[in-house]
Formats: structure tokens, sequence, C-alpha cells
């Protein structure tokens, strides 16, 4: 394998991963939600918030790590 494909395939991988585990979270989501809505409808719209902001902040830690490690 060659340098730019190698690189493509190695951070390929681990963004699969991410959006697989995400996937299932957020499939399990809505059950979570609702049950945490039985104790607090606040603790429910908290957690889901908290979900939302977690995928992004995923994505954004790892973009800021292969830029450091790119330079």
């Amino acid at each position: 394998m060659s340098g730019p494909e190698r690189k493509d395939r190695s951070a390929a991988i681990p963004a699969a991963i991410i959006l697989v585990v995400v996937g299932l979270g957020f499939f399990f989501l809505p059950d979570i939600m609702l049950r945490l809505g039985t104790i607090s409808p606040w603790l429910a719209a908290a957690f889901g918030i908290l979900c939302v902001l977690g995928f992004f902040l995923i994505f954004w830690l790892r973009a800021r790590f292969q830029s450091r490690r790119d330079r």
C-alpha cells in the first residue's frame, strides 16, 4: 500500500467505528430518554442534549488530533 492510500484507510476505520457506536447509541436514545422522563423531563432533555453534543465533540476532538499529528 502506498502512503496516501494507507492514510485514507487508517482514517476511515476509526471514523466507521465511531459512527457505528454512535449509531447504536442513538438507536437506544429514545428508550433511555423515555425511562429518564419518568424521573424528570429535564433529566431526559439534558441527556438527549449531551448525547447530541457528544457526537459533535468526538469528531471535533478527532479532527483536532489529526491536524496536530499531520503538522
